[in-house]
């Protein structure tokens, strides 16, 4: 997972402004007790962080895989 598709997935979960909240404020025990935008400064794989959030805030398992991919081209 890449930054760019990082940043769509929590855009496409928690949309724009609350993603920026989201992202910045929730401090999640998983990573060390750092926030998500934190964790990713700090060099934490994505993949990882974008999981931990998604744990943390109580995503389905269902909405955590494949997203912030762009659409297949058809």
């Amino acid at each position: 997972m890449r930054l760019s598709e990082f940043r769509q997935a929590v855009a496409d979960e928690f949309g724009v402004a609350y993603g920026r909240v989201v992202t910045g404020d929730l401090v999640i025990a998983e990573l060390s007790d750092r926030t998500a935008d934190d964790a990713l400064k700090q060099g934490v794989p994505v993949r990882q962080v974008w999981l931990a959030l998604c744990r943390a805030s109580g995503v389905p398992e269902s909405r955590r895989h494949g997203v912030g991919l762009p659409a297949p081209r058809s």
